[in-house]
């Protein structure tokens, strides 16, 4: 094969010696008296490439022996409804929904008897409940302050109404043993586990040869490596898979094609998913002004105060929301030359100026703030991020730290769990949280593959109970 010195040159693909990538190290000519210094250390011009990690922060991994998770989450306790005015004269109201939007008709808890708040249209009354079956979605209600709600106010066709029970009003020598019992609520959640592989191959013939280059691993291993290189970087690859997967996943829709195949692929639900379907999300604190940031950051933590309120809370974003965070914060700094501060050098303005902020308080809420590589390398999010339309994005998420209790409906108790957890496949012979094997003829021959096949599989679902704590910022 001849081989021509070229200016610029084609990468093959895989490990193979062509005519046109072929790079001569002399690049002055073979004739040049002497010989050049050859850098062997691999340059790291894109820093630690890895973004797992993210999971270890904020969660925790257990073994489940199944091949679905099922667990049960708290309703809230209070009854309070989205409703709609039937007939305003006569006081009739159709229950639709309970206040988190599910759907709510004959299974709704109010009941004769019971003391309403009712909002919409402008006005607020208190009612009394005289007609409530159980099998119809339409209660009728007396007002206390009018004759009807026509007076009070409402009108036909009304759907943004508002009823919240609050207690209750009987007669002396009144029995209640005719009302039926209102049942503690709650919802029902699965998630099944999908299964990940990966893995890397050399032939025999090239694992004999030597061509050392000396590297920096990803977990700061130094050293002279060659294809065990290689295999580092497709397992940490893979690591960064088993994470993103869990951040990235959905469940296949009832329409789509994956459904019904013959490997039975149904999909796992993931984080953004999980918040996309259960939690919130927000479009604020993008950078506009410090003023406008702050009106929007005070509209999520409403939006925390209407579910669980949780007082610790973990934000992961990229660099741009992140700034407009420190920004936001400086802003309301009163110390310092407008209103700047020198953070943790006793002020001192001799010292480094520090604009940033990791932790802070608003309300009764306590946030901690960390950048998230995932959501800035252009390999990763990011690169997805810059080309996605405004709402698409993920600029970060906000999680509730702490634990929650749910009820296991396989373990068939109540268990304190972290809000966000993974599950991986385990028994007392068999963990696939991690597996990694060796085949092949090279080293210990286990085939007469004439390679050596590094093996990966991992087989997980992430668990985010509690969505409703959960806030995306898109």
């Amino acid at each position: 094969m001849a081989i021509t010195v070229r200016t610029s040159f084609q990468a093959a693909p895989v490990q193979q010696t062509l005519s046109d990538n072929y790079i001569d190290i002399q690049t002055e000519g073979w004739a040049q008296q002497y010989l050049p210094d050859l850098v062997e250390a691999e340059a790291e011009v894109y820093g630690k490439r890895t973004v797992s990690g993210f999971l270890a922060q904020v969660g925790a991994e257990e073994a489940m022996s199944s091949d679905q998770v099922i667990w049960s989450e708290q309703g809230r306790l209070h009854l309070s409804y989205r409703a709609a005015v039937n007939t305003a004269s006569s006081g009739t109201i159709d229950i639709t929904k309970d206040i988190d939007g599910q759907t709510r008709t004959t299974d709704h808890g109010i009941r004769v008897g019971d003391q309403v708040l009712i909002s919409g249209g402008g006005q607020t009354i208190t009612a009394y409940v005289s007609v409530a079956a159980a099998t119809n979605a339409t209660i009728t209600v007396l007002p206390y302050s009018a004759a009807t709600l026509a007076a009070a106010g409402f009108v036909d066709g009304d759907d943004d109404i508002r009823v919240l029970v609050f207690g209750s009003e009987y007669a002396k020598g009144t029995s209640f043993n005719s009302q039926r019992a209102n049942k503690p609520s709650f919802t029902t959640f699965t998630n099944k586990p999908i299964i990940l592989k990966d893995y890397y191959e050399v032939s025999g013939s090239d694992a004999s040869q030597i061509g050392w280059v000396e590297v920096s691993g990803e977990d700061g291993q130094n050293g002279y490596l060659w294809y065990l290189k290689a295999e580092g970087e497709t397992r940490s690859r893979f690591m960064d898979y088993c994470e993103m997967s869990m951040i990235e996943s959905e469940k296949a829709a009832d329409d789509s094609t994956i459904l019904g195949g013959e490997n039975g692929l149904v999909g796992t639900e993931g984080l953004f998913s999980a918040i996309k379907n259960r939690g919130h999300q927000s479009s604020g604190i993008t950078g506009v002004n410090a003023a406008t940031d702050l009106a929007e950051f005070d509209a999520i933590l409403a939006e925390f105060d209407k579910n669980g309120a949780i007082e610790e809370n973990m934000m992961f974003v990229n660099r741009s929301t992140s700034l407009a965070i420190d920004d936001m914060l400086a802003s309301m700094n009163s110390y310092g030359a407008g209103g700047t501060s020198y953070g943790v050098f006793d002020n001192s303005e001799d010292m480094a100026l520090n604009l940033g902020f990791s932790g802070f308080r608003r309300g009764s809420y306590d946030f901690y703030k960390s950048d998230w590589k995932y959501l800035n390398d252009l390999a990763t999010r990011g690169g997805i991020n810059e080309n996605a339309t405004a709402g698409e994005d993920v600029r970060g998420v906000i999680i509730p730290a702490g634990v929650s209790s749910v009820y296991d409906e396989v373990m068939g108790k109540n268990l304190k769990r972290p809000f966000l957890h993974v599950r991986y496949r385990a028994s007392q012979t068999e963990s696939r949280k991690m597996k990694t094997w060796i085949t092949g003829s090279v080293g210990a021959a286990t085939s007469n593959l004439d390679a050596m096949q590094v093996n990966f599989l991992s087989e997980r679902c992430l668990i985010t109970q509690g969505a409703n704590n959960f806030m995306l910022l898109n």
